[in-house]
């Protein structure tokens, strides 16, 4: 698909490495059409694969999703049975395409509420894309960044308990090998959809020094070129990490 946007982003340096998406807006636009909020989070699964196709067509390595938090299983049971049932339609029907484009899946968080059918569909895609090389994609299910900080800080305390380390050991590098994100880098833009101007509870850890982009456009509507902005808006910016530059 040619874009003047991806060309700009091709001649204007790298792309950002790992890129995070916090899908936000399918209950608005769902309301605003008169809809249930389910249909909204239906209209949102083409925005998946434009934000999949468009990450490959940009050369970023890793795309990481926020698909569902541990906040959301209180929500209505008629919704999150919705949620549930969307997430077993997607695992069943983008598998073998996402395995054609070199996708691989992998899905991260809290995975023991799932029930069994939900977990059968989220192992076979995960099974079935093994291998893939153009993308990782992380697939953030049952989610909290504050769960998972709590999780990191259990593991390495019954670690020293066992006295496997002291705690002197427990360092950064440390902690973040503790979290689900083990081995991966940080991501280096965190997009957020509907305007809104927090993190909501994701990947609390890992976005430290992570340049953020807020747009309005609800997730349903967000397409590729959304991506393409975001990306070109990062690679305008210049990453200090705390420091100054000298000059």
């Amino acid at each position: 698909m040619s874009s003047k946007l991806l060309q700009d982003i091709r001649v204007s340096g790298d792309a950002p490495r790992h890129v995070a998406i916090i899908m936000d807006g399918n209950g608005r636009w769902a309301r605003a059409r008169g809809l249930p909020r389910h249909a909204g989070h239906r209209a949102g699964m083409k925005s998946v694969r434009e934000a999949i196709e468009g990450a490959i067509e940009v050369g970023v390595e890793i795309l990481t999703l926020f698909a569902f938090s541990t906040e959301n299983w209180q929500r209505p049971v008629r919704e999150v049975a919705a949620l549930m049932g969307l997430l077993k339609r997607y695992a069943r029907k983008e598998e073998a395409e996402l395995t054609r484009q070199g996708v691989e899946v992998h899905v991260l968080g809290h995975l023991e509420r799932l029930d069994q059918r939900t977990r059968d569909a989220v192992e076979n895609i995960v099974q079935g894309t093994r291998g893939g090389t153009n993308l990782r994609l992380n697939l953030m299910i049952s989610y909290s960044g504050r769960e998972e900080i709590v999780g990191a800080a259990r593991h390495l305390a019954r670690r020293v308990a066992k006295g496997e380390i002291e705690p002197e050991d427990i360092d950064e590098v440390a902690l973040a090998d503790s979290l689900f994100t083990r081995g991966l880098p940080d991501p280096d833009l965190l997009i957020r959809t509907s305007g809104e101007y927090r993190l909501s509870n994701f990947l609390l850890w890992q976005t430290a020094y992570t340049e953020l982009h807020i747009t309005r456009v609800l997730w349903p509507d967000f397409t590729r070129e959304d991506l393409y902005q975001a990306v070109l808006d990062y690679q305008r910016r210049e990453r200090r990490f705390g420091r100054v530059t000298a000059g």
